[in-house]
């Protein structure tokens, strides 16, 4: 049975879908998926041993300069792909417009979330089968349900394995203690102040550890940098793509971090680590994954003074040995 997946972006929500691939593997052992992704987070599915063929698409990048030749050469390329196949199942696993125009082209029994389960309910006019999922679900649960149903099996009620391979340690020392901060992320209210990494880079300094600063873009680099130079056991570390940071990860102590992607990695990685939400609830679409922590601060005066007096870096560190004394 091959069945093509439809599940673009983002990165945290790429990584939720791995479960499902799991579950589904386990009950329909001839299976094999291909996976439509956007072209910065198609090392994920390389990652998962019932993925075959990976479609990328750019649709952030295209949508920039829609009029760019080279950008309707490189989407029709990409619609050529997603057609090559004639697939049993098409699933829409994110349930967004762009995600159900692509579905639509797909040759194959279209399915994904009804109206009222959908995160766009117009996306469900693509679908030739709905399914109610419960919106009070986790989106990894969500997920696991939607494939289920679509894939005729019951929902398994076991443990989440993202079943990520081949992340094998290839470079750097393993003898080193160190954590990893994820420190930056795609919005402002996301983010905890500089001065609190500092403080609690210093206090993992105090306890025989190193700190690794990781970073996408020239922001997020200046804003590791910021950090580093108040902290002189925090390292900067180069720009990486996806595999090697998933490698850095893996052989750290413990990764701390704020509500973005790689902390999601973190967690399906199953490396110890602490979350930390500002103004958002994690019960929806938090970390999930063995040795994993959150730490929720809601206040309705989103300035970051007030942000970052919910969570103090003394509150975090007590968090952490917690999480290393289990």
């Amino acid at each position: 049975m091959r069945v093509l997946i439809v599940k673009t972006s983002s990165m945290g929500d790429v990584i939720h879908t791995l479960p499902a691939l799991t579950d589904a593997a386990a009950r329909l052992p001839n299976i094999q998926f291909d996976w439509v992704v956007e072209e910065a987070f198609a090392e994920i599915p390389q990652w998962h041993s019932a993925v075959s063929e990976i479609i990328p698409v750019a649709i952030r990048r295209w949508r920039k300069s829609i009029v760019c030749k080279s950008h309707w050469q490189q989407l029709q390329n990409a619609l050529a792909q997603i057609r090559t196949h004639r697939y049993e199942y098409v699933i829409d696993a994110q349930g967004l417009i762009k995600s159900a125009v692509l579905t639509r082209l797909a040759r194959g029994q279209r399915c994904g979330m009804d109206y009222s389960s959908c995160r766009e309910s117009l996306a469900t006019l693509a679908y030739q089968k709905q399914y109610q999922i419960d919106n009070n679900l986790h989106a990894i649960e969500r997920i696991r349900q939607l494939f289920a149903r679509s894939l005729n099996y019951t929902t398994p009620t076991t443990d989440l394995d993202y079943n990520i391979q081949g992340l094998t340690w290839d470079g750097g020392d393993k003898t080193s203690a160190y954590l990893v901060f994820v420190h930056s992320a795609s919005r402002p209210e996301k983010l905890w102040s500089i001065s609190h990494w500092v403080e609690l880079a210093l206090k993992a300094k105090n306890n025989g550890y190193c700190v690794r600063l990781v970073w996408g873009n020239e922001v997020e680099r200046q804003r590791a940098q910021l950090i580093a130079d108040k902290a002189d056991c925090c390292q900067v570390m180069p720009k990486m793509n996806l595999h090697s940071i998933a490698q850095l990860l893996q052989q750290s102590q413990a990764v701390i971090g704020v509500d973005t992607g790689l902390a999601h990695l973190a967690a399906a990685i199953g490396v110890p680590a602490v979350t930390l939400y500002f103004n958002t609830l994690p019960q929806l679409i938090g970390t999930r994954g063995q040795r994993q922590l959150s730490m929720t601060a809601l206040t309705e005066d989103t300035s970051p003074d007030a942000i970052n007096a919910t969570i103090t870096p003394h509150q975090v560190w007590e968090k952490l040995l917690c999480r290393n004394s289990q």
